[in-house]
């Protein structure tokens, strides 16, 4: 019986930890792509305010001529803030790089974008990780798994326009898919200079997208790339797959727990529901202007609620958590919020991600949930837009092309790529998929996984198959040049 228990403890923390690191991704994808979310290798953890137990207590200062720390200053554009505490074996330095706004008119005002470095070696291979956000929910010390397999260097960059890495003012026509791919092109060949040996590109959901983008414009930068859990939306009108995904996913008596749910958020126990979170929000001080009023926001989370619970939800698992419709109002209210992560709604929390659902109104398309069950219920025709979630004041013009091409141009040109997705993760509805003219690019479905896929999750056999892969590109097998 102790060791049962012990078992079930280790299970109950294992899941804490993959919730907490769920939930930045789940920010703003969880409302409509199916992405703020991003696979456990190259998620960001949360920031838990102590330093991690490999961590060196304090950075040790090298001030020799050929540091590392001073070969990195010299960057032109590179400037180093500050050294962090680091894992063993590692440095740790907070940078920040000059950026133009526009990498087709460099001219026209510049930027600094964050960086985070951990510096191994000058002859171990470089992960160039992007989460697709900011940097600060990451901790200094974070390494993705393409960096500790390959024991490798990891530069993480944050995204143009989140966290500090915004020009003033925003000229919101330079978000896009192309300037951010020059944004990491600009600093590859700034770095390369430091670091010679082979370079892998990594990013999970929406961070794993950006890899892709990457790759298609600049195909030459890295040696190789992981994406995991990247959608592939290459028509926004059409969202029948995730539809159908839903539909089948899980076992029948889960999906009607779920539905049931729905039903009471909407129905008999709305009025209580928009009450305890018009009283939350009024306690924490925080509007829902963007959105409109709490009882829009219930009924967008809850439209949300089957996505989101799969996202983090391991096959495995029973769905015994799920409350029924009758249940008790603080139990039904404190599930629902922590699954759909309802703070999320709020414009406190909606301003620093307000560039994520910019780019998903405008090339990399959004999801609209079809919910035949709640007919009669809604209120708000549309309410699963884009401009739910983004001030009026901005501008959104849909670009159609944009996704099309990416998609052609994985499955006609793409090399050297890694897909990897959550068996149970509705992200895969719309996949990656390779086609005739890709070479050495592969797929791969980790089973009873959720968003929160990874190569170690792999069955073994595709698990060897893909670390050999990475390695195969890195060419952590054979002599690098200093």
């Amino acid at each position: 019986m102790k060791n049962t228990r012990n078992d079930r403890n280790t299970r109950n923390d294992r899941n804490t930890r993959n919730t907490r690191n769920a939930r930045h991704l789940l920010l703003p994808l969880l409302t409509g792509l199916l992405v703020p979310g991003v696979a456990a290798p190259s998620v960001a953890s949360a920031r838990t305010g102590g330093a991690h137990p490999a961590v060196e207590s304090s950075a040790v200062s090298r001030p020799a001529a050929d540091d590392i720390r001073a070969r990195i200053a010299a960057v032109p554009g590179m400037r180093v803030v500050k050294e962090n505490p680091a894992p063993a074996g590692y440095r740790s330095f907070a940078l920040v790089y000059r950026q133009p706004v526009d990498h087709r008119h460099p001219g026209k005002g510049s930027f600094e974008q964050r960086l985070s470095l951990l510096h191994r070696s000058t002859v171990r291979p470089m992960v160039l990780y992007t989460n697709g956000y900011d940097l600060n929910y990451q901790t200094p010390d974070f390494r993705a798994e393409p960096t500790r397999i390959l024991e490798g260097n990891q530069i993480s960059v944050e995204q143009r326009y989140f966290g500090t890495s915004r020009p003033r003012p925003a000229d919101w026509s330079k978000l896009d898919i192309r300037q951010a791919a020059g944004d990491h092109h600009r600093l590859i060949r700034a770095l390369k200079t430091v670091y010679r040996a082979a370079w892998i590109s990594t990013g999970g959901s929406k961070g794993g997208m950006a890899t892709v983008y990457h790759r298609r414009f600049y195909p030459h930068d890295v040696a190789g790339s992981v994406a995991y859990s990247a959608p592939n939306n290459t028509d926004d009108r059409d969202d029948t797959a995730e539809d159908r995904f839903l539909r089948r996913v899980g076992s029948p008596a889960c999906r009607s727990a779920l539905t049931a749910v729905q039903r009471a958020m909407l129905g008999a126990r709305r009025a209580e529901m928009a009450g305890r979170l018009t009283r939350w929000a009024a306690g924490q001080g925080d509007t829902f202007r963007t959105i409109g009023s709490a009882d829009r926001v219930l009924e967008l989370s809850t439209l949300l609620l089957p996505m989101v619970f799969w996202m983090q939800k391991e096959e495995t698992d029973d769905c015994g958590g799920i409350p029924r419709p009758s249940a008790d109002g603080d139990a039904l209210y404190a599930w629902f919020a922590e699954v759909t992560r309802l703070p999320a709604f709020s414009d406190r929390h909606l301003a620093p991600v307000a560039a994520s659902y910019y780019q998903l109104g405008t090339q990399l398309g959004f999801v609209s949930l079809a919910a035949p069950h709640l007919a009669g219920m809604l209120r708000y025709p549309g309410i699963q837009e884009t401009r739910s979630y983004v001030p009026r004041g901005i501008p959104l013009r849909f670009q159609p092309d944009a996704m099309p091409d990416i998609d052609r141009w994985v499955r006609r040109h793409g090399s050297e790529l890694l897909f990897v997705y959550g068996e149970n993760d509705p992200t895969r509805a719309e996949p990656f998929r390779t086609g005739k003219g890709s070479r050495d690019a592969h797929v791969y479905l980790a089973p009873r996984t959720n968003h929160l896929a990874s190569i170690d999750k792999l069955a073994p056999r595709d698990r060897a198959r893909a670390t050999a892969a990475l390695r195969r590109w890195a060419a952590v097998d054979r002599p690098t040049a200093s």
